[in-house]
């Protein structure tokens, strides 16, 4: 789900208690401590309050050699691991918290920041008179002096402009010649001119139409009084449509290394050093997997990538698994393309979410898989060795997938569920019995006035009022990490601290505004577990990654606030003063 990428720019504008925490003593490090005088001398130590994540302890000191923690536990420990004149020394005592690096379980940072490189970024403000005046007419200036084959945006608001949706008419009066595609921010919508409805077989170019309404499967192709589309494509309409451009020329290998670059730059300026994207063959091919290995194999990656290969339920289903399959060629220590991604529905707040009881208007949303389909194609993955990870959002939409995970799947390949807006009760417990991950988006955790009260005239009931579930997925023992989304919500934050305090409070610091299903609102140790083992755990990393640990990799965080007992309202104005990947510091604030 995406909104537009102004998310950085606009944030720039704009008590440790007894809960199972202790500072460890003297006596108390030989089980933490490596073993061996080999370790001997270390190539840093670092001193400070440091958040382990292993079992939500806390420690004074570690030692680092060759990329990996060798010992972690109190300052007298440490110390004998230090030569003086070649072991650095970090005192970050009293200066903030020192803490795993974080993981994102969830973002499309890869397709935002391909489009913002040969495209347009609309701004979440925007609307549709700027749209149609000044941002279409741009874009397409900007193609037409590249020679480009396509005019591509993405981020338009969907509530912004679902009053007085632009038509294919209107762009075709801007540019008719060259296809365009303008995708909105949550990429589950898009509007397009005629030319592309012609090349990708929705109509012909006389006007006779080919295919409407629910004809691509998933989707729907909004229709006008006219009886012909109006350019306005929901779902997986949307999906298959933009698979008609041309994406082999319209995205290189040589620009997805420098994508990456500038991803990268991003990540470790907010504190991620895990990353799972939400949708890696967004061009239908596999140009990023191909840049991704490169960029490895270069030195030059600081952060560990995980991809999945997404499957729309037009496609044919067992080429494109295949070609899932295929793509472990690509695996490696820091690139991991072992899930596939599917959508089940769509989103509840704009009306596409699969729910039960239905909208107050009388429809359920947009499935887009039966339970059957589902439960197929993840027994096959699963036997690949590959990993489900399905958007859900309607409640609907989630027991479908619960219901296909532990009829089709392995309890140990981890298979996901993304966002889950709505839950029904019995449903958590056997997510929990089946080893069913959940990756909570919960920077969702609000809602504006405005929103809360339109919820009220489109929701049924509890839906209206209820968000995107949180401490229930604690409570029963559920597997959870916590993504972003980026750059959905460009009116979120996008670095886990801000996000943080949003699952905190409820209310997102730049909004103000009443808590959000209060509920649900987690704890300040939960919320940072989920931001750091529990991503590793998603992504089969525990091992080597996600918490501080003798002989995993030393991926840490010196952050400027200690926002386990700073003022709640203050989290969001942490950030990272350095980010360490294995042992080494690839950002400096």
């Amino acid at each position: 789900m995406y909104k537009g990428l102004t998310r950085r720019d606009f944030i720039k504008a704009s008590s440790l208690a007894a809960l199972g925490f202790f500072v460890a003593g003297c006596g108390g490090n030989d089980k933490q401590a490596a073993s061996g005088g080999s370790d001997k001398p270390a190539d840093l130590v670092v001193y400070g309050k440091i958040f382990t994540s292993e079992d939500n302890k806390i420690v004074e000191a570690f030692a680092v050699k060759g990329g990996k923690f060798v010992y972690v536990g109190d300052k007298a420990g440490a110390e004998a691991f230090i030569d003086k004149g070649k072991t650095e020394i970090i005192d970050y005592t009293d200066k903030g918290l020192v803490m795993p690096g974080c993981g994102n379980g969830h973002a499309h940072y890869l397709s935002a920041y391909a489009v913002k490189s040969f495209g347009t970024m609309i701004a979440y403000e925007d609307d549709v008179n700027k749209f149609l005046t000044e941002i279409v007419p741009s874009t397409v200036k900007k193609a037409r002096e590249t020679s480009a084959k396509a005019v591509y945006g993405m981020g338009w608001e969907f509530q912004t402009f679902k009053h007085n949706m632009p038509t294919r008419q209107q762009l075709d009066a801007i540019c008719s010649d060259i296809p365009m595609y303008f995708a909105d921010e949550e990429n589950h919508k898009s509007i397009v001119n005629t030319i592309l409805l012609v090349k990708a077989g929705v109509m012909k170019e006389d006007g006779t139409v080919l295919k409407k309404g629910d004809d691509i499967r998933g989707g729907e192709i909004v229709m006008g009084d006219d009886g012909t589309p109006t350019g306005f494509l929901k779902e997986q309409a949307s999906t298959y449509v933009r698979s008609f451009l041309d994406n082999e020329s319209l995205f290189t290998v040589d620009i997805a290394k420098a994508t990456l670059a500038k991803i990268q730059e991003q990540l470790l300026s907010e504190g991620y050093t895990m990353y799972l994207d939400g949708y890696s063959s967004y061009f239908f091919n596999d140009v990023y997997y191909q840049a991704a290995q490169q960029f490895e194999k270069s030195g030059d990656m600081h952060f560990v990538l995980g991809f999945t290969y997404e499957i729309d339920s037009w496609m044919d289903i067992d080429e494109k698994l295949k070609k899932a399959a295929d793509a472990k060629k690509f695996e490696s220590s820091q690139v991991k393309p072992n899930w596939i991604k599917l959508f089940m529905d769509g989103t509840v707040e704009s009306g596409t979410g699969f729910i039960d009881p239905v909208y107050l208007d009388g429809h359920q949303g947009i499935v887009n898989w039966t339970e059957e389909e589902i439960t197929d194609i993840t027994r096959k993955a699963n036997a690949n060795g590959l990993t489900m990870h399905i958007h859900a959002l309607g409640n609907a939409g989630v027991n479908r997938v619960v219901n296909a995970y532990i009829n089709g799947g392995k309890k140990e390949m981890r298979n996901t569920i993304v966002h889950l807006r709505n839950v029904n009760e019995p449903d958590y417990k056997r997510m929990a019995d089946n080893n069913i991950y959940v990756t909570s988006g919960m920077l969702w955790h609000h809602a504006s006035k405005e929103q809360a009260e339109e919820f009220k005239t489109i929701l049924p009931g509890k839906f209206a009022y209820q968000g995107y579930p949180m401490k229930s997925f604690f409570d029963n023992g559920i597997p959870v990490s916590f993504h972003t989304d980026y750059p959905a919500l460009s009116n979120s934050p996008d670095d886990p601290f801000g996000i943080m305090e949003i699952a905190l409070t409820g209310v997102c610091y730049f909004e103000g505004g009443n808590p959000w299903w209060t509920e649900e609102l987690v704890t300040r140790e939960q919320a940072l577990t989920a931001l750091t083992i529990g991503c590793a755990k998603q992504m089969f990393l525990e091992n080597e990654r996600g918490s501080i640990s003798t002989g995993k990799y030393a991926d840490f965080l010196l952050v400027t606030k200690d926002v386990l007992t700073c003022p709640v309202t203050e989290i969001h104005t942490a950030k990272p003063a350095a980010t360490y990947f294995e042992g080494k510091k690839v950002f400096s604030a």
